[in-house]
């Protein structure tokens, strides 16, 4: 399975702000979509950062309810982690759990493709495992 086919089945609409955004209304955002993370792009539509859950809980750690206020351009992940769209499931997972993040940006044809959470990879993975178990059972049960 590849990050491309994860988009077609989930749906490639990303959650967006932009970098003038406060922070309270990129929070209003994450809940209003049910998302980790929203990307933050600039006036072109290209992503320039990530703001996520830790981001906000990081800023509100450190600066207090006053943080609510700020520009997410001070607070935002700028550490882009992108992928083609032909990636597969397994160097999704790899990715992730090297640059310890959750949310990867899929990128086709020099554009943003879509975004893909570790919720999704993981979700795949075992619905991937799940059928495989059955086609083995079946197998078994048919010897």
């Amino acid at each position: 399975m590849t990050a491309a086919r994860i988009l077609a089945e989930k749906g490639a609409h990303v959650v967006t702000v932009t970098p003038g955004d406060t922070v309270h209304a990129a929070a209003q955002t994450l809940t209003t979509h049910k998302v980790g993370a929203a990307i933050v792009v600039n006036e072109q539509g290209g992503p320039v950062g990530v703001f996520s859950e830790r981001d906000l809980a990081r800023v509100i750690a450190e600066t207090g309810a006053d943080s609510l206020g700020q520009a997410i351009d001070r607070v935002m992940s700028t550490d882009l982690v992108t992928a083609e769209s032909s990636v597969t499931i397994d160097d999704l997972m790899a990715m992730m759990t090297e640059r310890r993040v959750r949310h990867i940006i899929i990128k086709e044809g020099g554009g943003m493709a879509g975004v893909v959470s570790i919720g999704d990879v993981v979700k795949r993975k075992i619905a991937s495992a799940e059928a495989e178990a059955e086609s083995l059972k079946a197998y078994i049960e048919g010897v």
